[in-house]
């Protein structure tokens, strides 16, 4: 299996204080990865720099043997934790916004998940919850025909009987051949879907594997192993 992304030695420090330390790793094709670690854990700044967003201090990050750059941005889809909307916009707004900007995004889809997420397009963004909020930026992002989606916290504010449906429209709207990383705390509704698990903590993985090997390794599941690290 094609590596898509590799991250070699990278290092990011703010005020003295590194938030992402040394952190080396490799994505493959067509694999779905979570990021797991509470807040702080350096999961957010590591997405950004892959995203183009930041850059690191030490060390490198290259797309498919490249470095960060235009071209890359082309063919990954970043969702941030914050909102990133203008307060005008109205949900069709916002599918004409991301229209314009990226060549891979299709309005059909865009049109298909916010039927699925029952959110109607003349909504104001400004007046969405945080739960239509992470809904729509689901929405947005799994529009577009990546190669590598970064979701950041995408459960975040989604109430417990709808996280199902929004994990399963990750997983349905996903292009081809396509990896997708997924940070987040809530590790039980992501075990059943993710191939590999990346424990981050201070900055630094701290375990990263199969999650079938890790569970046969460990004789743990990998919601276990996350009260241990982190408990």
């Amino acid at each position: 299996m094609e590596n898509v992304l590799e991250s070699i030695g990278v290092t990011k420090n703010y005020a003295g204080k590194a938030a992402v330390e040394n952190v080396s790793l490799k994505l493959e094709t067509g694999l779905v990865y979570a990021m797991l670690g509470p807040n702080g854990s350096g999961k957010t700044t590591w997405m950004k720099m892959v995203a183009g967003l930041v850059k690191p201090g030490k060390g490198e990050i290259l797309y498919k043997g490249k470095a960060i750059g235009k071209e890359s941005k082309k063919e990954i889809a970043y969702m941030s934790t914050e909102p990133y909307f203008y307060s005008w916009m109205t949900v069709a707004d916002v599918g004409r916004y991301y229209q314009d900007f990226f060549e891979d995004f299709s309005m059909e889809k865009y049109h298909q998940m916010l039927k699925r997420m029952e959110l109607t397009e003349e909504l104001k963004t400004k007046k969405l919850s945080t739960g239509m909020m992470a809904k729509l930026k689901i929405a947005v992002t799994m529009a577009r025909n990546a190669k590598l989606y970064l979701l950041d916290e995408p459960l975040n504010g989604i109430d417990l009987l709808a996280r199902d449906e929004v994990v399963n429209t990750i997983l349905t709207n996903m292009s081809d051949n396509a990896s997708v990383v997924i940070s987040s705390h809530l590790v039980e509704e992501l075990e059943r879907i993710i191939d590999k698990a990346i424990f981050m903590k201070d900055g630094q993985i701290v375990l990263m594997g199969d999650v079938e090997e890790i569970r046969q390794e460990r004789g743990e599941s990998v919601t276990d192993l996350y009260r241990q690290i982190y408990g």
